[in-house]
């Protein structure tokens, strides 16, 4: 067991320094002092970070971390805490570590005994979750589901009995795909769409999953906000859409008869059986 008093002590210090999500106002005083103190600043796209660094008039040694160079980058990491350096991490946007890299650095710095700080600041999820509506506590957070099909449905089965209030984060090429596979997944839900949050075209969009599924252009960074089971909200059987319309009608039902039911046992709307039975 280990118990830093991080403000006791002479050790160097790992800050984790929130950004803006979008509008650069929302920032705070500590954040600013935080990266005016460190020596090094470490960020995962540098192009974007110097961006907010400059509308600051922070100059600072500002050097890329990120999943694809963290091996090598924490060796120099770890000199750097040797010689006494203090390291501040910054994400593109939001905190550090939710949906971003910087794990590990956390780890590295607890395993030398440096300081751990986190300076909190904007959450995109959070801001989604408080203006949906939905029931704020206990919620779940995901992130982004896999970018395979098979593993995102596998994901949203495991998912569809939870009470917890659901987000997730999605990009505007894939969202309508993924509003499909929730519809499928969890009936048609309640579900609200925070858009492009703090920026100067931020939309909020609430409704239905099968209603929000119809809008079919989207532009912006997208965090999806679903209402948790309700415990009679009808969910997917273990057979597909196709399976299911297939074996009603080789019971004698007629296709459209077939798909009505499936849709009505499904919590779906007809189009979405429709398009999921001529998919497969």
């Amino acid at each position: 067991m280990k118990r830093i008093s991080v403000n006791q002590n002479t050790n160097p210090t790992c800050y984790l320094i929130s950004t803006p999500i979008g509008n650069l106002e929302d920032i705070t005083f500590r954040a600013i002092k935080s990266m005016q103190l460190v020596d090094i600043l470490l960020a995962e796209d540098t192009r974007v970070s110097l961006k907010l660094l400059r509308h600051y008039q922070i100059d600072k040694q500002i050097v890329s971390y990120h999943d694809h160079n963290k091996e090598d980058m924490h060796l120099k990491i770890r000199q750097w805490f040797k010689e006494g350096k203090s390291i501040g991490l910054i994400s593109d946007a939001g905190m550090p570590l939710v949906n971003d890299p910087g794990y590990e650095l956390v780890l590295l710095a607890q395993e030398m005994d440096v300081n751990v700080v986190s300076i909190p600041g904007p959450s995109a999820s959070l801001s989604a979750l408080v203006i949906s509506g939905f029931t704020p506590h206990p919620f779940l957070f995901y992130g982004f589901l896999p970018n395979k099909k098979q593993k995102r449905i596998e994901e949203l089965t495991r998912l569809q009995v939870l009470p917890e209030t659901l987000l997730f984060y999605e990009s505007p090429h894939r969202i309508q795909d993924t509003l499909y596979e929730c519809l499928k997944a969890f009936g048609d839900r309640r579900a609200f769409v925070a858009r492009e949050l703090t920026k100067l075209y931020e939309e909020g969009i609430s409704g239905t999953l099968s209603e929000i599924a119809a809008i079919e252009e989207w532009k912006g960074e997208i965090v999806l906000v679903i209402e948790g089971f309700k415990g009679h909200t009808s969910v997917a059987s273990e057979c597909s859409i196709k399976q299911d319309v297939d074996r009603l009608i080789e019971s004698g039902q007629k296709k459209s008869d077939a798909m009505k039911q499936v849709a009505k046992e499904r919590n779906l709307t007809k189009s979405v059986v429709y398009k999921e039975y001529h998919e497969e």
